[in-house]
């Protein structure tokens, strides 16, 4: 289904922004090091929905932020995505073999240079957010650190990575599934909402209303991924499907069945627009962002 158009014109310029300033802020420098910085925009540049930069400028687009430090922020939780991938497509991990329908980075450069691009790119997205230059506030940099780190590490994403290394032939039950993606995905998306609140100067108990509709957007996020998983098409996704089944892993799929999966989303989908319920106009490409969540083909 294609996105309303709110979304779709955001969805275009907010891809454009990113591998603009990706372009800028990674020049390949004229000597050894060409090939890791190479590899970082061979993977980095022209590739992906930019879903986590995209909710983060448009929350902070409705608290008045400056487009420009709201673009850094999002390319800083861009460029911990993309590292997570690198590291998740390496042979030690899914080993797949193509990533935004083109080969994945350890194939086409090395395994030891998707390693290094990896954490390059990790410590790139700190290096952004600790500029004082482009944050001049202290309190907001620490703030938005914070915020990242926490979403990156045990008790974020890279936990909820080996909570689903763990799963591989055992059993995990609904709420075990619910909380391993709620780390794993869930996480980083819930640090784009908040980050752009931080932006915009909004105290942490004024942000409940947010945390709701990014906790259920990343919960309906995971459900269509595994919908298309079992379902979609391998040249749409422009990567391998079908591989959780293969390992053995429990999904929402497999647990529900597609029918109550799908169900479930669209219910997750209709909380997290409710959660908006006191913001106006300024709010419906969040909207739109909730409802292209389980409507997207990939």
């Amino acid at each position: 289904m294609a996105a309303e158009p709110i979304l779709a014109e955001a969805l275009s310029r907010i891809a454009a922004e990113v591998d603009d300033l990706f372009d800028l802020l990674l020049p390949v420098p004229g000597d050894a090091r060409a090939r890791l910085v190479e590899a970082m925009r061979y993977a980095a540049i022209g590739g992906g929905k930019r879903l986590r930069p995209l909710l983060l400028t448009a929350t902070a687009e409705m608290y008045g932020v400056d487009r420009s430090s709201a673009l850094r922020a999002g390319l800083s939780i861009e460029a911990i995505h993309v590292y997570s991938l690198i590291h998740d497509d390496l042979p030690c991990m899914d080993n797949d073999d193509t990533r935004h329908g083109k080969p994945t980075l350890h194939l086409a450069f090395d395994e030891a240079t998707a390693v290094l691009a990896g954490d390059a790119l990790h410590d790139f997205a700190f290096e952004l957010l600790a500029d004082p230059v482009a944050f001049p506030d202290p309190f907001t940099r620490a703030e938005l650190v914070l915020s990242l780190g926490h979403a990156s590490g045990m008790n974020g994403m890279a936990g909820g990575q080996m909570m689903d290394i763990v799963a591989e032939g055992q059993s995990f039950d609904l709420p075990t599934i619910t909380r391993l993606q709620q780390l794993k995905t869930g996480a980083l998306l819930a640090a784009a909402v908040d980050m752009g609140a931080i932006l915009g100067r909004l105290p942490p108990e004024g942000r409940t209303h947010l945390r709701g509709y990014a906790r259920d957007i990343g919960l309906a996020f995971q459900i269509a991924d595994d919908l298309l998983d079992h379902e979609g098409d391998e040249a749409a996704a422009g990567k391998a499907l079908r591989k959780d089944a293969e390992a053995g892993k429990q999904t929402f799929v497999s647990l529900l069945g597609p029918e109550r999966a799908r169900e479930q989303a669209r219910m997750l989908v209709d909380q997290a627009i409710a959660h908006l319920g006191h913001h106006g106009q300024e709010a419906d490409l969040l909207r739109a962002l909730a409802r292209y969540v389980v409507e997207r083909d990939h």
